[in-house]
């Protein structure tokens, strides 16, 4: 009989976890940030002693569960609708090389070392350190890397200055513009800073993407 129980539990968990996931989004499947990680860790744990624990309901597990994605789509919906909150909850990429210098400072702050970045680099088939031109530590761990090589395929990393209506300093420092004249080009082009979604620096032009009152996008248009 506790056989029996034990795979049952197996075969319910196994398409019950399989749904609460797609409740949460495909972006869970896909990466795994901080939160994400805790998540699993829990519904992991709590499957795992409701398995070995055949006397107690399976109720006592699934209603936790449930909380735990109650939890997790209620701060995803929060991370979308407030940038502080994501970043407070998320955190924010690093830019760990910035125009073929690599920034120490940021290697500290993320306890990243240096063997961790040549690692990345060689697992990105990159040999050396002089052919980057732009690394950035992604919220979840990953490291997205742009060659000076990308550059001569014209393959220019655009520089995202504006997001959410709110302007990046630390990218547009890269940029021959300052806020003063950016803000300027802005209201020249009859926009408005908090209705743009989107906005990047690339080919010597800033290419904007508008908020829509549908709640739709507009296409990239450049600011003349």
């Amino acid at each position: 009989m506790q056989l029996f129980m034990v795979v049952f539990r197996t075969v319910f968990f196994y398409f019950f976890i399989t749904f609460v996931y797609r409740i949460m989004g495909k972006r869970e499947v896909g990466q795994l940030g901080i939160i994400d990680l805790i998540v699993s860790i829990l519904i992991a744990e709590l499957v795992a002693i409701s398995i070995e624990k055949t006397n107690q309901s399976i109720v006592l597990t699934i209603v936790p569960i449930f909380i735990i994605v109650l939890i997790e789509i209620g701060l995803a919906f929060l991370s979308i609708k407030s940038r502080r909150f994501r970043n407070l909850i998320q955190g924010k990429p690093s830019m760990i090389i910035c125009d073929g210098k690599i920034n120490y400072h940021e290697l500290i702050n993320q306890r990243y070392s240096l063997d961790d970045l040549l690692i990345n680099l060689r697992q990105n088939r990159v040999k050396s350190i002089e052919e980057v031109e732009y690394a950035f530590l992604e919220n979840n761990g990953k490291l997205s890397i742009f060659t000076y090589a990308d550059n001569i395929n014209k393959k220019v990393f655009p520089l995202p200055i504006i997001v959410d209506g709110k302007i990046e300093d630390k990218y547009l420092s890269k940029t021959p513009y300052s806020t003063k004249q950016l803000l300027a080009l802005i209201k020249n082009n009859n926009l408005s800073l908090d209705n743009i979604f989107y906005g990047f620096f690339q080919d010597k032009k800033i290419f904007i993407i508008e908020k829509s009152k549908k709640n739709t996008f507009l296409d990239n248009k450049y600011l003349k």
